[in-house]
């Protein structure tokens, strides 16, 4: 592949400067930051506890329920506030990449809710969203098998990049853009959701989620790091 010059310099393996904090809301079960350069999102867990409405209830296990947003004044153009169909959408996402990794078995009739908000964008905001959530999760002490890390790779014309800028994403050259969202569990490297907003062909996209899931080992070690530095401190 021929190598395009990114925008912001990187390497096209590299990422912005990534940054993660637990425990950030005091009044949540659970709660953590996590950014990619300017996209800085933030998630509160709160749960297990009893679903209402009771007709929604399942007696067999807990259910987990996600909610994203952004902030009105997260974009450069004013943002109408509230849940739009978009948000609907990536809350599921981030439903369906966490979903995985927990175990609500023990805890029947309950729900889980996690809500992201993004407070500052430029791209990759599902999964910071994401980062910030299994964090949260984790700390809240809800039953996890593993950490879910998750990244955005793109293509530009035919260059793979790690960690896709706002820039990147309206990419207009040769074959233009394709941006992938891609998380996995961090120490089986399996992939548990992945969106593409493009073409590609299957063999570069498996080159794409290669590179996926070199790029979520770095950010796993930062959840990690982030989580043992929140612990240290309750001591």
């Amino acid at each position: 592949m021929s190598y395009i010059k990114r925008f912001d310099g990187r390497k096209f393996n590299e990422a912005r400067k990534m940054t993660a904090e637990v425990g950030v809301i005091p009044n949540a079960d659970g709660s953590a930051k996590f950014s990619f350069g300017d996209t800085i999102a933030i998630a509160a867990v709160y749960g297990p506890k009893t679903l209402h409405p009771q007709h929604m209830q399942n007696p067999q296990t807990g259910i987990l329920r996600c909610t994203y947003d952004m902030l009105s004044f997260s974009v450069s153009e004013r943002k109408k506030p509230g849940i739009n169909r978009r948000s609907q959408e990536i809350g599921k996402i981030i439903e369906w990449a966490l979903s995985p990794t927990l175990d609500l078995e023990e805890f029947p009739n309950t729900v889980v809710d996690v809500h992201v908000m993004i407070i500052q964008a430029n791209a990759s905001t599902r999964c910071a969203g994401i980062n910030a959530a299994s964090m949260a999760l984790a700390q809240a002490g809800v039953p996890m098998k593993d950490l879910v890390s998750s990244i955005s790779i793109g293509k530009l014309d035919k260059q793979l990049v790690v960690d896709v800028s706002k820039e990147e994403e309206d990419y207009k050259e040769g074959e233009g853009a394709t941006d992938m969202a891609m998380s996995f569990l961090s120490n089986s490297d399996t992939l548990v959701a992945l969106q593409l907003d493009g073409k590609i062909q299957p063999n570069t996209l498996k080159e794409a989620i290669k590179l996926g899931k070199e790029a979520t080992k770095e950010i796993h070690a930062l959840q990690v790091k982030a989580l043992k530095d929140f612990m240290e401190k309750k001591q």
